[in-house]
């Protein structure tokens, strides 16, 4: 071995060190509903200080591993984050092994992410000629999406030129997630030019979504984008697909749709499946694998309907990237063209590992398992008189207040410390949101360790809160 390797001097002590800390990952997996988010000792900052060495292995167990931040907890309901999949354990240590860069060139792990993207393809029902790559997550995603919305509405002259003059304008749903937003606003578009179209029956409405548009192409603006969501942040709300394609392909725009995680109610029973009716009809789809897949971070895609449309946007080959016919610098494609990243990870592998060990179906169960934990918490809710629900569940998300019978001041008051006090004591993790002026609860459910009893238990420890 090299003098300058930085392998272990000693593999035989690497191995002991490696499986026992294995072991103790599996121990903290298997416990994780005792393992709830907890506040980080205000030395913490201090113990991760580069330099302090000694017993690392032991850092780890004691200073590491006990401040996650909570979502692999049965009661972790705040966000829409992802509970994670032993399976990730295991694809987490062959990923580390191969050290893959999938940016591009012949190896196996850019035809494994060909597989998750044409599987993902299919079960979106989106046509073959339908490209995707891997990337951090939606917002990334919806920026990929953007940009090749905006070459096929100026043409590719404007990766070199700019949109000068050109003021283009997008539409989207009231409670759009900011992805939208900050992808216009790292275009240079500028979001003053997001159109925010009004819900009636918590879907965008179309009539308002014309007359926008045909105001904006009256002041001499071009329409280029419409974005539909796929279960909104707030409420879990779902936008009318067929109608929003039949709105973009009447006035020539884009359609893409925000199905961070909603996009794989594709994959539940009824009557959560129809819910993505109308989404093979979409020109692009950003959505999450680490939140509704369950995945460890990160791992996101983007769908683009026309591969050409999709490498228009970002296809580059400088000389030390060209391909060969032979040899490393050979296959295709090469996702480099087809995003933002030269460098990227191995995420597919994660994917791949959680399909084939656990089948579809699996998913499509606890997809569905997960929306009707919000229907029985919307019950649970409707059980205690002064409770209430904002609206009945569509999909996943439960929105709630602990005491409707009070001033919406004094509600929200009440249920912004509930939340806290019950993040702060292990019982569950519930976030807020504003729902006709009062900050409620919102139990937001993709968590695959959830349960009926989770619930139960949960909603009873609210009512023992909001006893005044």
């Amino acid at each position: 071995m090299s003098d300058h390797s930085l392998d272990p001097k000693d593999w035989a002590a690497f191995r002991k060190q490696a499986q026992d800390l294995l072991d103790h990952c599996i121990d903290q997996m298997e416990a994780a509903g005792d393992r709830p988010w907890q506040q980080v000792p205000d030395d913490l900052e201090a113990q991760y200080a580069i330099g302090k060495g000694g017993d690392v292995l032991a850092r780890l167990k004691e200073d590491v591993m006990p401040y996650h931040a909570g979502n692999t907890h049965p009661r972790y309901w705040g966000w829409v984050q992802g509970s994670g999949l032993a399976t990730d354990v295991m694809a987490g240590m062959v990923t580390a092994v191969m050290n893959s860069n999938c940016g591009g060139r012949n190896h196996g792990a850019n035809y494994m992410e060909r597989a998750v993207i044409d599987w993902t393809r299919q079960q979106m029902g989106m046509p073959d000629t339908t490209s995707g790559v891997l990337v951090t997550g939606t917002s990334q995603a919806t920026l990929i999406a953007f940009a090749a919305a905006r070459v096929r509405a100026l043409g590719s002259e404007v990766r070199g030129a700019g949109q000068g003059n050109v003021r283009l304008t997008a539409y989207a749903g009231q409670g759009v997630h900011n992805a939208t937003r900050k992808a216009i606003q790292l275009m240079g578009i500028g979001s003053d030019n997001v159109r925010i179209v009004p819900l009636v029956e918590g879907q965008m409405d179309m009539a308002e979504l014309r007359r926008l548009i045909a105001a904006d192409r009256a002041e001499g603006a071009q329409p280029f984008l419409v974005v539909g969501t796929a279960g909104s942040v707030d409420l879990g709300l779902f936008d009318d697909f067929n109608a929003l394609a039949d709105v973009a392909a009447e006035e020539n725009l884009w359609l893409h749709v925000d199905g961070a995680f909603g996009a794989w109610t594709r994959l539940a029973d009824d009557p959560y499946r129809s819910l993505t009716d109308g989404l093979e009809r979409v020109d692009s789809l950003a959505l999450d694998f680490h939140k509704w897949m369950y995945v460890g971070y990160d791992c996101g895609l983007v769908l683009i309907r026309n591969e050409e449309e999709h490498r228009a946007a970002f296809a580059a080959r400088p000389v030390y990237l060209k391909g060969k016919d032979r040899g490393v610098a050979s296959g295709d494609p090469w996702y480099t063209d087809y995003g933002i990243d030269l460098s990227r990870g191995n995420r597919a592998l994660k994917v791949w590992m959680a399909l084939e060990t656990l089948g579809a179906d699996a998913f499509g169960r606890a997809i569905t398992s997960n929306c009707d934990l919000a229907q029985s918490m919307a019950d649970e809710v409707a059980k205690h008189d002064n409770m209430q629900a904002a609206r009945p569940p569509v999909s996943n998300v439960c929105v709630f207040t602990a005491r409707a019978d009070l001033p919406a001041e004094a509600q929200s008051a009440l249920n912004t410390k509930i939340a806290i006090e019950m993040q702060e004591s292990g019982e569950a993790v519930f976030s807020t949101t504003m729902v006709d002026g009062v900050e409620m609860l919102r139990a937001a459910i993709v968590n695959h360790r959830s349960s009926q009893e989770d619930v139960r238990a949960a909603i009873r420890d609210v009512a023992k809160r909001a006893v005044l």
